[in-house]
């Protein structure tokens, strides 16, 4: 690992932001305490709502920790395939007897002011999602020391993080659950299997870009991480394996549908946000995802209400079930025991490569 992430966390073991509530303050610190990277997830929280929680990390750790931000979107969205999707939805309204969200809302969550209090009060690592930032935003960051990581999914969005003057990649697979971090978002390629495999990725950006290279997607133990390292990767960042852990706040519902027989497969979606994620099959899936449009964050905003409402009433089948591919292999433990394990395994599956070359 390079000089500053082996500074950063001495195992190349990263705890992935996942908005919405999974990553919160006890997560993240628990991680970073353990010799991993903790972060918080900014996106779809207010400016106040992130740094009351960056408080909260300061206060329980004094380790590392990063905070990651969406990229504020294009508000080209076609207005009339959100009402017609609106109508689509009017039946899951009345059965959760709930109402659909406004969808003329903003759409850059409040990035401007969480970049200010960001630079003003700075934190270790800042990571960004769903496009690249300026180079001005970026040398903002540099002149507060912190550390830049932008999520890529391909070699072309990676160079594109470079040219701008991030410090590192976060370079996304296609088997990572949760939404895709593709810099745009072209419903085009909607299941046309246009996205890469993590170690397919890997590779490519390595051979584009000199920058250091987190690998996500998929990654449940401490092998895969090893396999990823050996691809050209620097780190892993790991998502769905810390969502069942105890300091996670994702809902019960979503931890328990991680190993129950009954999902079956995970599938990139845009039933719930309007943008490619991946996550349990469920109902709601089953019966909207193939009419749902390209229109992020009015979907997010339309569904909104509906998701809090199956939740509340104890029904996965409505609830967005972000999971990466290897969900199956979930390990309910602390988030410190966690990091512990995964890193034994990483140095157990270094080691038997090592034996298998000199035997």
């Amino acid at each position: 690992m390079p000089t500053v992430l082996t500074d950063l966390c001495p195992y190349p073991i990263v705890q992935a932001p996942m908005a919405g509530g999974a990553s919160g303050p006890q997560l993240a610190a628990a991680v970073s305490e353990a010799g991993g990277l903790g972060f918080l997830a900014a996106g779809y929280k207010t400016a106040d709502g992130m740094y009351e929680e960056i408080k909260q990390v300061r206060g329980l750790t004094g380790q590392p920790f990063g905070v990651n931000l969406f990229l504020p979107q294009p508000g080209a969205a076609d207005a009339a395939s959100v009402e017609v999707y609106r109508h689509q939805l009017s039946g899951e309204a009345a059965w959760y007897e709930t109402p659909l969200g406004e969808t003329d809302g903003p759409s850059d969550d409040g990035f401007e002011a969480k970049t200010a209090i960001l630079v003003d009060d700075p934190v270790p690592v800042v990571s960004f999602t769903f496009g690249c930032p300026t180079r001005d935003v970026l040398d903002r960051f540099a002149r507060a020391g912190t550390y830049t990581i932008v999520t890529v999914t391909s070699a072309e969005e990676a160079q594109a993080a470079q040219w701008a003057g991030a410090d590192a990649v976060c370079a996304q697979g296609v088997e990572a659950g949760g939404h895709q971090g593709t810099h745009r978002d072209d419903p085009q390629l909607d299941g046309s299997g246009a996205g890469f495999g993590l170690l397919s990725l890997v590779a490519q950006v390595r051979e584009t870009v000199p920058l250091p290279i987190i690998a996500a997607g998929g990654l449940m133990r401490g092998a895969q991480i090893a396999a990823v390292l050996a691809a050209g990767a620097d780190a892993a960042q790991l998502g769905t394996a810390f969502l069942v852990c105890p300091e996670s706040g994702a809902n019960v519902l979503h931890k328990q549908a991680l190993t129950n027989p009954l999902f079956v497969r995970t599938e990139l979606t845009r039933a719930f946000s309007g943008r490619p994620a991946r996550g349990l099959v469920n109902r709601f899936v089953r019966e909207h995802g193939r009419y749902a449009p390209a229109a992020y964050p009015q979907v997010h905003h339309l569904t909104s209400g509906l998701r809090k409402a199956a939740a509340k009433m104890g029904d996965a089948q409505g609830m967005a079930l972000w999971a990466g591919q290897g969900h199956r292999m979930a390990r309910e433990l602390p988030a410190a025991q966690l990091v512990d394990l995964l890193a034994a395994e990483i140095e157990a599956a270094e080691n038997e490569t090592a034996r298998r070359r000199t035997a």
